[in-house]
């Protein structure tokens, strides 16, 4: 049984499937490149997700067969056109402070949000849209996808986090490596530099990826939570903060309902039915 979301914009839809919200990005006729309703639509849900008791995990995939083109290069080129209105009027420096707001309302709201996120990519997944994937906890490919860093065939630096989130998965060689040159990365390509986490058949994609996260919605959702807020941490403190952290962090989560069903579940060899609790 789904719920349907209220995004404010056809372009990004959203619903509840279960324990997961799926948020799909849908603009296929422009391989779901990014647009300002996105960006808006994205600030609209993530709330909306973070406070539902019954979303456990949350899907960000893309409608058409594509995750996310990123940028509309299309439309950057027809607003060059003399005569054109420009995309985004103001100053440098006002042009500057969107860009930051938008980054926040996506990349770094799907990397600070309670839950973890799954990218489910069926398709090309480049530029912007290669770095919202990254801001994502994990990412799921179809074979068919690729991950492509873009910014260099465009002449343009990157943005929306990719060169943070890249950095910190593979290192700063081989990032700058990507960054550089710009390849396009099969699915395997990028597992192998583990970039993606899991490659999943063409066939079935969809299905396959939901089910995927409903797997880990059915895990104890407050262990989860402040298992992310550890691996977060993780990336820029020292170890005394670490572990002053997942000290506090493993009493309270051993002080739910959760950890004392998860006991008895292993006492009795069942499956233990996780509350949230």
């Amino acid at each position: 049984m789904t719920r349907e979301l209220d995004t404010g914009t056809t372009d990004l839809l959203a619903h509840i499937d279960g324990h997961v919200g799926v948020i799909t990005f849908n603009r296929p006729e422009r391989r779901n490149a990014l647009s300002d309703a996105m960006y808006e639509g994205f600030g609209r849900v993530l709330p909306t997700l973070a406070e539902d008791e019954d979303v456990n995990v949350v899907m960000v995939t893309g409608n058409g067969g594509a995750f996310c083109a990123g940028g509309d290069v299309k439309g950057m080129h027809e607003s060059h056109q003399p005569g054109a209105a420009p995309r985004r009027s103001g100053s440098l420096q006002v042009s500057t402070d969107v860009l930051r707001r938008l980054q926040k309302q996506v990349s770094l709201a799907l990397h600070r949000f309670p839950k973890p996120v799954v990218a489910a990519i069926p398709g090309a997944a480049a530029g912007a849209g290669m770095s919202i994937a990254l801001a994502c906890d994990i990412r799921l490919a179809a074979e068919r996808a690729l991950v492509v860093p873009a910014f260099a065939n465009v002449g343009a630096s990157g943005d929306f986090g990719g060169s943070w989130f890249l950095t910190q998965l593979i290192g700063t060689a081989k990032a700058k490596e990507l960054y550089f040159t710009s390849p396009r990365l099969t699915a395997a390509e990028a597992c192998d530099l583990g970039i993606i986490n899991q490659v999943l058949a063409d066939d079935g994609f969809d299905r396959a990826a939901l089910d995927w996260c409903q797997g880990l919605a059915d895990r104890a959702p407050i262990a989860m939570r402040y298992m992310k807020e550890n691996l977060n941490r993780a990336v820029t403190c020292d170890v005394e903060t670490a572990l002053d952290a997942e000290a506090a962090n493993m009493v309270l989560s051993m002080g739910t309902a959760d950890h004392r069903e998860a006991a008895a579940a292993f006492v009795e060899k069942r499956t233990p039915n996780f509350t949230g609790q």
